[in-house]
């Protein structure tokens, strides 16, 4: 190695080192790419940086990303997940593991609605878990449950995680959105099978509620159901529907979602000042974060590569053995380890753009690659000790929920992610059939 891609390997090593003590990823990231900047290129990294910082805010598509976790954040007021939460508990409650098919089929329905992880993971965590422990349900299956039910927001369309690596790899975020529903709801059957199988395995860890715990039965129970879910399909369809039909870009989507949430919250009689007021606070953190972490691993990494670590990293995937198919297992399973340690911004950021290259010159599809990607990211919710849907989970969660209980929960689902990794290689059309179909994707 020359003494420069020395530096590069420095550069990633001190980040993680960083990460790993508690620095705030954006700071780490803006750091390093200034000191390191300094010494190899001088003083134009700083006209570098402004550059980078000029090229995110001009993203016409990342206006996407403040709209949507708004939109998330005015359904989460909204209660519109009580509703639906309600209505499938009594529904499929006299069933083993009733409570946790409700809870999968919620997390699926408003993962549709929000983009974002914090407000369903946070929201089911509170209408899930005490029902489910008060009927003595394993405790790791349901938080384990609320976990990975949640984080399917970051992966089903309206996602944020897509709209963020669309314009970083030169994607159609329609496509990308088109790609990842397929995906997204095989996860979500994965899920309910294993409920499915564990509740007949082991009955005690699943039990089934008491038939005079429903309000209503039958026919009534059914269309209680369905009236329920009427506010989220429309959101669904005035945001995804518009999208893949191509009717709307994602920003403008984003912007009608944004609106019908207020109309639905409205409906509620749940928009107040307040609640607007909490939403739109919670928008500026979140999205300020995210734009702090976009602009620093831009420039952290337009660093990395002036210093030949792209190159190098390259060349030594490149020279590994077994063919290509190995290849891809290295690099998805350096995203799973980096995982434990680093967020899904992070390694969106700073690790896929050097894959990138390598996928490119060994021929996979860019779509399909892209949600590969993404569906191995989503595993970092699950992994700790930095697993965002753990934290959140452990946060809301009643006191007797321990952290260890909750570790012991995520392993089958974390299993189960990799599984669905595993047969979207197998089976690519999972990923590209949808936008091939509706979008003429390639």
């Amino acid at each position: 190695m020359s003494p420069d891609q020395i530096a590069a390997v420095a550069m990633m090593g001190l980040l993680l080192v960083m990460v790993i003590c508690g620095i705030h990823l954006a700071f780490a990231l803006f750091f390093l790419a200034l000191v390191f900047g300094l010494i190899f290129q001088g003083p134009m990294i700083f006209s570098l940086s402004m550059l980078k910082i000029f090229g995110t805010m001009e993203s016409e598509i990342l206006i996407a990303v403040p709209l949507f976790v708004f939109m998330g954040t005015i359904l989460e007021k909204s209660e519109v997940a009580e509703g639906v939460y309600q209505s499938l508990y009594e529904l499929f409650g006299p069933v083993r593991g009733g409570l946790a098919f409700a809870t999968v089929i919620t997390c699926t329905v408003f993962a549709s609605c929000t983009g974002v992880i914090a407000a369903t993971v946070t929201t089911m965590t509170l209408l899930a878990v005490p029902s489910m422990l008060k009927r003595k349900y394993d405790k790791g299956l349901a938080t384990g449950v609320v976990c990975a039910g949640g984080s399917l927001g970051i992966l089903i369309p309206p996602s944020v995680m897509l709209v963020m690596y669309g314009p970083m790899a030169n994607l159609s975020v329609a496509q990308l959105f088109a790609a990842a529903l397929f995906p997204g709801l095989l996860l979500s059957m994965l899920y309910l099978l294993y409920i499915g199988f564990g509740a007949w395995l082991m009955p005690s860890i699943a039990p089934a509620i008491r038939e005079d715990e429903r309000t209503a039965k039958g026919v009534k129970l059914w269309a209680r159901a369905a009236v329920q879910m009427v506010p989220s399909l429309v959101l669904i369809i005035a945001v995804l529907g518009s999208i893949i039909a191509g009717v709307a870009s994602p920003t403008e989507a984003s912007g009608v979602g944004a609106f019908a949430a207020l109309l639905i919250a409205a409906a509620y009689r749940n928009l107040t000042y307040a609640n607007v007021r909490e939403a739109a606070y919670t928008t500026l953190i979140v999205t300020a974060m995210v734009f702090f972490i976009i602009i620093g691993a831009s420039v952290f990494n337009a660093v990395f590569l002036f210093l030949g670590g792209g190159a190098l990293i390259k060349s030594l995937l490149m020279s590994l053995p077994l063919g290509k198919w190995f290849v891809l297992f290295v690099m998805m399973f350096v995203l799973f380890i980096l995982g434990f340690f680093i967020s899904w911004q992070g390694l969106l950021y700073v690790v896929v753009p050097i894959f990138l290259p390598v996928a490119a010159s060994l021929g996979f599809h860019p779509l399909w690659f892209g949600l590969l990607i993404c569906l191995n990211l989503q595993m970092s919710f699950l992994t700790p000790p930095f697993a965002y849907a753990i934290f959140f989970v452990k946060g809301a969660a009643p006191p007797e929920v321990k952290t260890w209980d909750i570790y012991r929960g995520v392993v089958p689902f974390v299993i189960l992610q990799a599984l669905a990794v595993f047969l979207c290689i197998v089976f690519p059309e999972i990923i590209l059939w949808l936008p091939r179909v509706t979008l003429g994707a390639g």
